[in-house]
């Protein structure tokens, strides 16, 4: 399963409103519900808390990828959020995070392995600052995922 795969604008909000991780994790959450991506959207975000705990996701560049794996996920999916201001995040880089992929992976061992393939994926995308730089300023979602899978 590739990235290309699983993008969809309809899980993509370049106007988040939220200005803590809490908020971000709800809206982002909110939308997966409303496209079935998960059954229950408490039981994901409190999975997402137990990932959370064990360690940063804020991986720098101002971008986090939060993510957990869940019973209450339908099928696999990333949504993505920006704001247009800062949210305090734990990162390496201890700045704060405005980009955020929020993996929604079932705990079922197949999805657990694309979870890791896509991951990897992503990661190599975003360790591009030019890309970086591009998504933090994109207008559409087309031009996000078109950025994502160039």
């Amino acid at each position: 399963m590739a990235l290309k795969e699983i993008l969809n604008e309809n899980i993509i909000d370049l106007d988040l409103k939220g200005t803590t991780k809490d908020e971000i994790l709800k809206e982002l959450s909110e939308k997966l519900f409303a496209e079935k991506y998960i059954s229950d959207m408490n039981q994901f975000i409190k999975d997402i808390y137990v990932r959370e705990a064990e360690g940063v996701t804020g991986m720098g560049n101002h971008i986090a990828i939060p993510h957990g794996k869940s019973d209450a996920v339908n099928k696999i999916g990333i949504a993505i959020g920006r704001t247009n201001h800062d949210v305090e995040w734990e990162s390496y880089d201890e700045e704060p995070v405005n980009l955020f992929f929020l993996f929604c992976v079932s705990n079922d061992h197949d999805f657990a392995k694309n979870h890791m393939m896509l991951l990897a994926e992503l990661a190599g995308k975003l360790g591009n600052d030019a890309r970086v730089e591009k998504l933090q300023s994109v207008s559409s979602k087309e031009e996000l995922i078109n950025l994502l899978c160039q």
